[in-house]
């Protein structure tokens, strides 16, 4: 017999710890890069992050609270993904500080230019994506009523790829060792090529 935790979220879970995203996880992170319109840098991560359609690709992250991310997306419309690897963990860490300071300099990350963003990119991430700005929505409850959170949605323009980690062609997911956000205060996953198993649609 299977004995259930029940709980309503608007009456707390009753646990130690929320138990929301260990159950959604693990969660790509969209680890975001931006300037100001003075151009300033920015580079933060998000753990609410994931590719929304194919063609055009659209990727969206979403903030809890008006972050400068968002405010730069809003100021000058686009803003880089860039894949957080295992090599870069506790680099990518680094840039979740609440500061005012070039969180690249602090996380003593190199950047590289993008070619049709003003952002740069981090240059030791293996995969980077230009994006553009298509949708700044506020996200609502149920009521309506709005909540201070920031859905950023933005159209992949340019796409960067490391060519070590293509295969006759065929970008190899884990030859990357991407990481992705488990639950807990602390929990992260590695994606590696021994957790691989395949599985075609029907049809």
């Amino acid at each position: 017999m299977t004995e259930w935790h029940f709980y309503e979220p608007k009456d707390g879970h009753r646990l130690p710890h929320d138990p929301l995203n260990a159950i959604v996880a693990p969660r790509p992170i969209g680890w975001i890069s931006t300037v100001s319109a003075e151009g300033k840098r920015n580079l933060a991560p998000y753990s609410f992050f994931n590719l929304i359609n194919y063609a055009p690709p659209l990727l969206a992250f979403s903030s809890s609270g008006w972050k400068d991310s968002v405010a730069n997306v809003e100021a000058t419309g686009a803003f880089v993904w860039n894949l957080a690897t295992r090599p870069l963990a506790e680099a990518m860490n680094a840039t979740a500080a609440i500061t005012d300071q070039d969180e690249f300099a602090l996380a003593g990350l190199e950047a590289t230019p993008s070619r049709l963003v003003a952002p740069p990119r981090v240059a030791a991430s293996p995969v980077a994506f230009e994006c553009r700005l298509t949708q700044l929505i506020r996200l609502t409850n149920k009521e309506g009523d709005a909540i201070d959170q920031w859905l950023v949605i933005g159209e992949a323009v340019g796409i960067h790829i490391d060519t070590a980690l293509l295969e006759g062609g065929v970008y190899q997911t884990a030859r990357a060792r991407p990481i992705s956000r488990g639950g807990g205060p602390a929990d992260y996953f590695e994606t590696t090529p021994d957790t691989l198993f395949k599985m075609r649609r029907p049809g």
